[in-house]
């Protein structure tokens, strides 16, 4: 049944950011978003004026929920740097353990209209470089990398950015579990070192 008018902006949001986190962008046509958001047509283009502009904000609604707890995870807290970057990375692990392998939005969206769309581009690109940030400050607050050059940590913190990003477009995929895991245990050894193995 169709959400009346006067519907809570936020509950509409969350429910697009889950369908395009499902879906990706190009396969959650208008059909599956009014389904799925409960909205009629006309409501929805009244409130967000188009597919675009609704992606736009659904991926400001990710942004919060999960792209700024990525980067808490890797900025805060008392553990070593090279433990946060390590939880994080497990995190990934748990995640497609409990069934979850829709990705990462952001990735998708990286993958996909990023590729053609500059506004999406922009958002997208925005998005990494904090994760590239919070990368970076992980590995300045890290024992193992505490005497490697700004430079090198900048590279390490690209390099990670680029791996987490590929894990997480691979799990999308359903690449098997067992990649995914020799992935992760690859990075653990390259950051932290001497860490025992995960399973996925």
């Amino acid at each position: 049944m169709a959400r009346p008018r006067k519907f809570d902006i936020e509950d509409a949001l969350k429910d697009a950011m889950n369908i395009f986190w499902q879906h990706g962008y190009d396969a959650a046509s208008l059909a599956v978003l009014l389904e799925g958001m409960g909205m009629t047509r006309s409501s929805l283009y009244q409130a967000f004026v188009d597919k675009k502009t609704l992606f736009l904000k659904a991926l400001d609604r990710y942004e919060v929920e999960a792209v700024d707890a990525a980067i808490a995870v890797l900025t805060t807290g008392s553990e070593d740097g090279a433990e946060r970057i390590d939880r994080l990375f497990c995190s990934v692990i748990e995640a497609v353990k409990n069934g979850d392998q829709r990705g990462c939005l952001l990735c998708s969206a990286a993958a996909g209209p990023a590729a053609v769309d500059p506004d999406i581009s922009e958002v997208v690109q925005r998005q990494l470089n904090k994760m590239s940030q919070a990368f970076y400050v992980a590995l300045t607050q890290s024992a193992a990398h505490a005497h490697t050059s700004e430079q090198e940590r900048g590279d390490m913190a690209e390099m990670l950015l680029s791996q987490y990003v590929g894990l997480r477009t691979m799990i999308r995929s359903k690449t098997r579990d067992e990649a995914v895991q020799k992935s992760v245990n690859a990075m653990r050894k390259f950051v932290g070192g001497g860490r025992s193995e995960v399973s996925a």
